[in-house]
């Protein structure tokens, strides 16, 4: 790049929280360097887990960042600048050195003692002072990295998934939980709710609150809701198995036949109207294995596979913010989640608290610290600590087996972080 006045880079760089900030420190950087315009162009749009964000940015010649692309959609930002005002500058090399051998002058802004021609290459150029006021259109006002930004990323990814492959409808199992709730939303403002179908399937353990707000939300977003009971096929599984269990006490095999059931109504709607089906597990639950195989992880896209579950909250009380009519019931929002696998079940009977669970596999899954590190920075206790690293090291499995979904973090499970299943070494064992 020596003695450009412009550099132009073409970039497919993946959209990830707290990334924008890095690539405008880089062009800013690259453009100070070289006391020269540096623009950075960014692909848009979703490519399987991978979103990219677009945010194409403009630097000047003294690093200031001039302007910044919108960011999840294709656009063109037009800037005016006086190329010609950028002095001619570039590191000093064997160029500058054959001229100061011919007696040639040196070019303007480079130093040009012959005696210092074998010295490290450096540059002097002069500052860089715009000769005119530069008007610069600003499409987007919202902060480089704020929850919007995250469900901008998923609505893409969402989108552009279901439009590639080339469904044209998809079905969300709805139980009136916060996670089904956001997908739907996603879903409805990727592709429309003229597009999706929901689907309800009521079991003997499900409130009738959880059946009220889950067509509560249908209603809201429009989308017809279908119920499914799955009572009568519970019961007949269980009756299939009563010789095999017999003698035996109930324990979660039992609880995860309500969830491969749904599985199966959700695979066989879809497989019969030739939909896909959006699964709606989040990153906490993927992280310890809290999903069921072939049950609530049965689908065709992980729309919050890689959100934590205190994000999802965030992300309904940013969705419900925008809208005049929030589409999400405040009561969803406020009850304490449960699978209704069983009476009076609640997330906590078997994970802690997630303000104390999602910070804790941040640590070890985002930020590859050891258990020894986690207890030296972290409140958690050993145990706690302990039994959760386990948890994620026992259900790489399971995570192998999930469909692909939309990353948004710096480390997402998948092609992130490539673990061995079978393994005899544990942390924190």
């Amino acid at each position: 790049v020596a003695g450009a006045k412009l550099i132009l880079t073409l970039n497919s760089s993946p959209y990830e929280v707290g990334k924008l900030q890095t690539r405008i420190d880089l062009v800013a950087g690259l453009a100070a360097r070289h006391a020269a315009y540096a623009v950075y162009t960014n692909q848009v749009g979703g490519q399987d887990e991978l979103v990219f964000d677009g945010s194409s940015i403009f630097a000047g010649p003294n690093g200031e960042t001039l302007a910044i692309a919108p960011r999840f959609k294709e656009a063109v930002t037009a800037i005016d600048i006086d190329i010609h005002s950028v002095p001619f500058a570039k590191r000093r090399g064997r160029g500058q050195a054959q001229r100061d051998r011919r007696g040639c002058p040196a070019e303007p802004g480079i130093k040009s003692d012959a005696d210092q021609a074998n010295t490290p290459a450096k540059i002097t150029a002069p500052k860089f002072t715009p000769t005119q006021k530069i008007e610069i259109p600003q499409p987007e006002s919202t902060p480089i990295d704020d929850i919007s930004q995250v469900y901008s990323a998923l609505t893409l990814g969402t989108r552009d998934y279901i439009r590639k492959t080339g469904f044209e409808k998809v079905a969300i199992a709805l139980s009136g939980g916060i996670d089904s709730s956001i997908v739907a939303c996603i879903a409805a403002d990727a592709i429309g709710p003229e597009s999706i179908v929901g689907v309800a399937m009521p079991s003997r353990y499900s409130s009738e609150g959880s059946l009220i707000d889950a067509q509560d939300l249908a209603d809201r977003l429009g989308i017809p809701l279908w119920r499914v009971p799955i009572e009568p096929a519970h019961a007949a599984f269980e009756g299939m198995l009563a010789d095999a269990f017999q003698g035996t006490a109930a324990n979660t095999a039992e609880e995860n036949v309500q969830s491969r059931i749904r599985g199966n109504v959700m695979m066989t709607i879809a497989n019969k109207f030739g939909w896909i089906v959006l699964t709606t597990g989040n990153k906490s639950e993927m992280a310890t294995g809290y999903a069921t195989l072939y049950g609530d992880m049965a689908g065709g896209f992980a729309v919050i596979k890689d959100v934590p579950k205190q994000m999802v909250y965030e992300l309904a009380r940013y969705r419900n913010s925008i809208d005049d009519s929030p589409p999400i019931p405040q009561s969803v929002i406020d009850k304490p989640p449960s699978a209704e696998l069983r009476p009076d079940q609640l997330d906590v009977d078997s994970l802690p608290d997630y303000e104390e669970l999602d910070p804790l596999l941040k640590a070890y899954v985002e930020d590859r610290l050891s258990s020894e590190e986690i207890l030296a920075e972290t409140d958690i206790d050993l145990e706690t600590a302990t039994r959760i690293i386990q948890m994620v090291d026992r259900n790489e499995y399971k995570r192998r087996q999930s469909p692909p979904g939309v990353k948004i973090t710096g480390l997402a499970f998948g092609r992130d972080r490539r673990m061995p299943i079978a393994s005899r070494w544990r942390q924190g064992r």
